[in-house]
C-alpha cells in the first residue's frame, strides 16, 4: 500500500510540473503586440512591437558572435465583398544584430542602410530590435480613398548558418526559429 502511494505522488507531481512547464512554454512563445496602422503624406506606416522575441539561450550565443536575425513581413491588401481581396503590396525589413567584441557594443543593420546603429549595452539593443517603428506598409497613391484595407503582419526568426560544424557547438540555436502567427489590422483610407 506504501509503494502505491509514494507512486501516485510521485506520477501527481511529475504530472503538475509537466502541466506547469507545458503553461511556461505557451507563455513565452514570441507575439507581435501594440500594432498602429497612421500615415504621413506619402506612405502607409505600421508600429508594432515584438515581445518574448529573445530566449535565454540566444544572449550566450549573441556575446559569441552568432548574428541574430529578425524578418518582418508586412502584406496589405483591399477588402473587396465579391471578389478576392486584392493584395495592395508586400514588403520584407530586416534587422540584424551583431556583437563588437573588440569594441564592447551591439550593432544593429537595418535593411536597407549601410551604416549599424550602435547600442552600449544589450537591454537596449533588445529593445531596438523589438520595436518596428514607421515601417513604409505601402505607398497612399496605391490606395483609394474610402477603401476598406488591412494589413497582415509576421516576424520570423531567421535561421542562423553557423560555419565550420559549429552546430554542433551551439546545438541551441536550432530551438532559436520561430515565426509569429499572421496577425490582422484593419484600417481605412
Amino acid at each position: 500500500m506504501k509503494k502505491i502511494r509514494i507512486f501516485f505522488l510521485n506520477f501527481t507531481a511529475l504530472a503538475v510540473i509537466l502541466f506547469l512547464g507545458s503553461i511556461n512554454t505557451y507563455a513565452a512563445d514570441p507575439f507581435i503586440t501594440d500594432i498602429l496602422i497612421t500615415n504621413d503624406a506619402q506612405n502607409v506606416l505600421l508600429y508594432a512591437r515584438l515581445v518574448n522575441g529573445f530566449k535565454s539561450e540566444m544572449e550566450t550565443a549573441i556575446f559569441a558572435g552568432i548574428p541574430t536575425v529578425f524578418t518582418m513581413r508586412v502584406e496589405v491588401y483591399q477588402e473587396r465583398p465579391l471578389l478576392w481581396d486584392k493584395k495592395i503590396s508586400a514588403k520584407e525589413s530586416k534587422r540584424t544584430l551583431k556583437y563588437d567584441n573588440l569594441k564592447k557594443t551591439f550593432n544593429i543593420y537595418y535593411s536597407g542602410q549601410s551604416d549599424p546603429v550602435v547600442f552600449p549595452d544589450l537591454e537596449s539593443a533588445k529593445k531596438a530590435m523589438s520595436d518596428f517603428n514607421g515601417i513604409i506598409a505601402a505607398p497612399l497613391s496605391s490606395l483609394v480613398k474610402g477603401g476598406n484595407y488591412y494589413v497582415l503582419v509576421t516576424i520570423k526568426m531567421d535561421k542562423v548558418k553557423l560555419p565550420l560544424r559549429m552546430e554542433y557547438v551551439f546545438f541551441f540555436v536550432s530551438f532559436w526559429d520561430f515565426e509569429t502567427p499572421w496577425y490582422r489590422q484593419n484600417f481605412s483610407y
